[in-house]
């Protein structure tokens, strides 16, 4: 039962800082924290793990990765050459880049067949040290559509639920569908509407029916609007993308987004400031969901093309730059994210009676989150974890974009030619 000594804990669901502050584990649990000084008489002699001046905060939360993409150039490819043994041994590997930067817990939304939930397990029992993962298993999508290499093709109201009714006696934690089409299938769009609302609602219905959460992939204007509509838990990437690279950016849909009882899952990864830069000019939905109210969550879709594991920190930064302050950075990758998805009551913030998931930096993060990339300590479940080295995260060329990313800049190139 180690006691944790640091300069400052961010405590509880507010990450209330607490000046020269200790915590007590039990086993797996908090037991105790607070200011050092009143440290209950029977803990006081317990083993002491001095931090020094050390900032300890809850560790972090990636709510959309996928451990079966291995952040390369060419991860579709991969995984669909690959057999399951390669993948789970390649996801295991991911999920280890995950922790080494400081992320105890993540959603995985898509990944072949039921390997997430194996990987998972090994995980949680022991096997292999990583976050703890919630996993959803192959995403549901039309026949040839987006991901459908997964293996979660459904195409009416009665095949989705027999879906999810599948999923759900397999053992996933939520549920994952794709609304509208995405980059990395060739032959997919992603401003394309893949799904009704009555299709999406007949998920929604069943999953949460069977107290699964459901998370809907949504690029474009339609998607994202069937998605509401049909009251999914999260809009992953909500990026109002277009066929031709416009501004598809609609304030009165963002507007409906911000007060209705779902969660932004925007997906902003250590690239995308990079890809603002690259592509054409256009408004940020980030900063206007935030801007509006909405609720944000951090993730990353860690694992897609030139987007490694390992880029998690640099994704919190960019989401400040996008014009989030740095504590709501903070909460949307720890206490925001354990309540939306639902293990709110077991991590996401530093209080008794939750699981022991925390991290130290040597600064304080809520005035410079550069700080979270010089982790000093890791702990999940109440298991101390020494992180891996991860490589550097090289800057981009036009060339490393996706074929459809590049179209979308010879496009706009051809447009304002002579403007």
């Amino acid at each position: 039962m180690p006691l944790l000594t640091a300069g400052r804990v961010l405590a509880g669901p507010a990450l209330e800082p607490l000046d020269d502050a200790a915590l007590v584990i039990e086993g797996t649990m908090i037991a105790w924290v607070g200011p050092r000084t009143q440290i209950p008489p029977e803990y006081r002699e317990q083993e002491t793990v001095d931090l020094g001046a050390s900032t300890v905060l809850p560790g972090l939360i990636d709510a959309h990765v996928h451990l079966a993409f291995d952040g390369g150039p060419h991860p579709v490819e991969r995984m669909r050459a690959e057999n399951d043994a390669a993948q789970v041994a390649l996801m295991l590997r991911s999920a280890r880049e995950l922790l080494s930067v400081g992320v105890t817990t993540a959603r995985d939304l898509g990944a072949r067949d039921l390997l997430a939930v194996t990987v998972r397990d090994a995980i949680a029992d022991g096997t292999a040290r990583g976050p703890r993962m919630l996993v959803a298993g192959p995403a549901l999508t039309v026949t040839g559509g987006h991901c459908w290499f997964m293996g979660g093709e459904a195409d009416s109201e009665q095949e989705l639920r027999m879906a999810v009714r599948r999923l759900h006696k397999a053992g996933v934690d939520c549920i994952k569908i794709m609304s509208t089409g995405g980059n990395m299938t060739p032959g997919s769009a992603p401003w394309h509407a893949q799904f009704t609302a009555e299709e999406l609602a007949a998920v929604v219905s069943e999953a949460h029916r069977l107290g699964k959460k459901v998370a809907a992939h949504a690029h474009g204007v339609e998607g994202i609007r069937r998605a509401l509509a049909a009251g999914v838990d999260t809009l992953e990437h909500c990026s109002f993308q277009t066929a031709d690279g416009t501004d598809g950016f609609d304030p009165a849909l963002a507007d409906a987004i911000a007060v209705a009882p779902v969660a932004v899952s925007p997906t902003c990864s250590a690239r995308v400031l990079e890809f603002q830069r690259l592509l054409p000019p256009r408004t940020s939905a980030l900063a206007e969901l935030y801007q509006r109210g909405a609720t944000i969550v951090a993730s990353t879709d860690a694992g897609i093309d030139h987007n490694p594991h390992y880029g998690f920190v640099h994704a919190l930064e960019a989401m400040h730059e996008l014009g989030m302050s740095r504590l709501d950075v903070l909460r949307a990758a720890t206490v925001t994210a354990a309540d939306v998805l639902g293990v709110g009551s077991s991590t996401g913030s530093l209080a008794p009676g939750l699981e022991a998931d925390l991290i130290a930096v040597p600064a304080d993060p809520t005035a410079d989150l550069g700080a979270l990339h010089e982790l000093e300590y890791v702990m999940t479940r109440g298991v101390p974890f020494t992180p891996d080295p991860v490589p550097e995260i090289l800057p981009l060329d036009v060339d490393d974009l996706p074929d459809m990313l590049r179209r979308i800049i010879e496009a706009h190139e051809s447009a304002t030619a002579g403007v």
